[in-house]
């Protein structure tokens, strides 16, 4: 596995326009975000998103949540949003808020494990969004570490669990992460939380008038 260190704040170009072009390959490619290390891959692509499955060893009973760098490239990728979901969105992103929703026809079942829901979040990241930016489209964003096992918040954790089974991870050092991005499963007017994160329930219902 390759190994490049970047700026966290200020992430040196030539090293994003490296990944992403393994990742428009087909490649998989550790990144940090704003939480943990995740596995970055084009969420497109079959061949890449099975890959995933293989090198994390996931069920595919499990999406794929997928990283975006806007709310309008989240609502490209989505169908009949609820007002929920703008309402948790300008308020939390970009932030530690995944919103599981309706996946477009564009998103292939594959990544949404057969469900049509996809899992979106726009991550609290330079390094993760500038490269979505150099990628030109979203990128997946599951956590960088085997299934079962705890998740990264450096660099040396996501080596010690995933060794060689990436070409590349981006190394921006500690996420100082302690949770997960909270999950929120919206249909209709109602939602549940799958996952508590980092956004409590107490948050959420501030933010939706509760």
């Amino acid at each position: 596995m390759e190994i490049l260190k970047v700026s966290p704040e200020n992430p040196e170009a030539s090293v994003l326009r490296y990944a992403a072009d393994l990742i428009g390959r087909g490649r998989v490619v550790g990144v940090p975000t704003d939480t943990f290390y995740g596995l970055a891959a084009d969420p497109f692509n079959l061949a890449a998103v099975e890959q995933i499955y293989r090198v994390k060893g996931r069920p595919e009973a499990r999406a794929l949540p997928i990283l975006v760098s806007s709310i309008e490239q989240a609502v490209e990728l989505a169908r009949e949003l609820p007002e929920s979901f703008l309402k948790l969105a300008e308020k939390f992103w970009p932030g530690a808020l995944t919103l599981l929703v309706d996946a477009s026809h564009h998103i292939p079942l594959k990544v949404t494990a057969n469900t049509g829901r996809v899992a979106l979040r726009w991550p609290n990241s330079k390094v993760a969004c500038a490269l979505i930016e150099v990628c030109e489209g979203p990128i997946t964003g599951t956590s960088a570490n085997l299934s079962g096992f705890p998740a990264c918040s450096s660099a040396e954790q996501v080596i010690k669990q995933m060794g060689d089974r990436l070409p590349l991870l981006i190394d921006a050092g500690d996420t100082g992460a302690l949770l997960a991005s909270t999950i929120v499963d919206l249909q209709g007017e109602a939602w549940k939380i799958l996952r508590e994160g980092t956004v409590s329930e107490q948050d959420l219902r501030a933010a939706l008038g509760e």
